[in-house]
């Protein structure tokens, strides 16, 4: 009985132990497999990094402002008797623009003036009579003042008169219309808003490391969202002789003629300040970045022995640092020189060391100054 026991135990294990050696085999070959697999290039474009004359730019983001800009108000309450403009209309210095009622204030000059006149022939009167001393000097003086009191309150009331009939400061173009006929105004109360628009600025900031590269006349690029593939010229007008203690930045101001009046008040812009000299850049494709919270990083195509033998093509990822763009294309200050064969689309299903095949022909187009059909 014990001997039966015996061999069955041994009978298992000589089962288990033959079933243990095959599995073992197996995944060993998987392994070696798994070692041996290569996963095949992935197909990407490829661009070669080029050396560029690049003008020195500064750029900053700033904001368009009016060279005069109001919201036209009244400065004496009154209800509105005549609006003679139009919302959005062109305006010269001077023109009217609304008249309050002025019925109260016109028929008070009246009065004053027929007291002027009447104190002004009492005054020729006192001057014949002092002539004949009928009259004393006091009495004379009496006249000459009561006459001055008239005619400084006529006076009073034509300015009032004068500030009912509100009139353009300056020549512009209006807003819309705050106002209604008939509509009693308090003092302070917006009419419309009336913008200078022709020639018109630009305000922005530069960091202070910047301020001995800058003086007025300088000239300037703006370029809006607004009007895509567009640039305003203008030139630098005004630098401000004090820093913003907190940030350390100089406030600077750009004038540009605008004469077909495209930018308005309170547009966002990017402005660039074009220095003189010109640098030596090296200029990559805005789509070979790709960004990361640890930097930039490119792919850079090297040519590496493959498993037989033969070379073939690998990426390397490489941190790069930046500089300025310029339509589509960046400039490196550092991390690539110039000849590299970079990565250009592709790059997402990328990783280091990854084999590739180069097809360039579904590369992206790029350009300095592009004009998107879908902005």
């Amino acid at each position: 009985m014990k001997a039966k026991i015996i061999g069955a135990v041994l009978l298992v294990l000589l089962v288990g132990g033959g079933l243990a050696g095959v599995k073992t085999r197996q995944f060993q070959k998987l392994i070696a497999a798994g070692k041996a697999f290569a996963s095949p290039p992935e197909s990407v474009s490829a661009v070669v990094v080029q050396e560029e004359k690049w003008q020195a730019t500064l750029g900053a983001i700033g904001t368009v402002t009016a060279v005069e800009g109001v919201n036209v108000t009244t400065e004496i309450p009154g209800i509105v008797r005549d609006i003679a403009f139009n919302s959005g209309a062109a305006v010269a210095k001077g023109d009217l623009l609304v008249r309050l009622d002025t019925s109260s204030e016109e028929a008070q000059l009246r009065a004053v003036e027929a007291q002027a006149e009447l104190d002004r022939l009492n005054l020729a009167r006192m001057q014949a009579l002092r002539k004949d001393k009928t009259v004393s000097q006091s009495d004379l003086d009496t006249a000459e003042a009561a006459l001055k009191q008239s005619q400084a309150n006529a006076d009073n009331i034509r300015a009032t008169i004068a500030k009912k009939t509100i009139c353009a400061p300056f020549a512009g173009r209006l807003g819309i219309r705050q106002i209604n006929l008939g509509q009693y105004l308090d003092a302070g109360k917006p009419i419309v808003s009336l913008q200078s628009l022709a020639p018109i600025h630009a305000d922005f900031s530069l960091p202070q490391q910047d301020l001995a590269r800058l003086k007025t006349g300088m000239p300037v690029r703006l370029i809006t969202d607004a009007y895509a593939g567009r640039q305003f010229d203008g030139t630098l007008t005004a630098i401000n002789p004090d820093l913003d203690a907190s940030t350390r930045m100089v406030g600077l101001q750009a004038t540009f003629a605008n004469a077909d009046q495209l930018l308005r008040p309170g547009m966002f812009a990017r402005v660039e300040v074009l220095l003189p000299e010109e640098q030596s850049v090296l200029v990559i494709p805005a789509t070979s970045v790709l960004s990361a919270p640890y930097g930039d990083t490119v792919y850079v195509i090297e040519s590496k022995p493959g498993q037989d033998g033969k070379p073939a093509l690998a990426v390397r990822q490489q941190i790069v640092r930046a500089g300025q763009a310029r339509g589509d294309f960046l400039s490196v200050v550092s991390g690539l020189k110039a000849g590299d064969r970079i990565v250009n689309s592709g790059l997402f299903k990328l990783h280091n060391g990854m084999a590739v095949t180069e097809n360039n022909a579904l590369a992206p187009k790029t350009s300095e100054t592009p004009h998107p059909t879908d902005s």
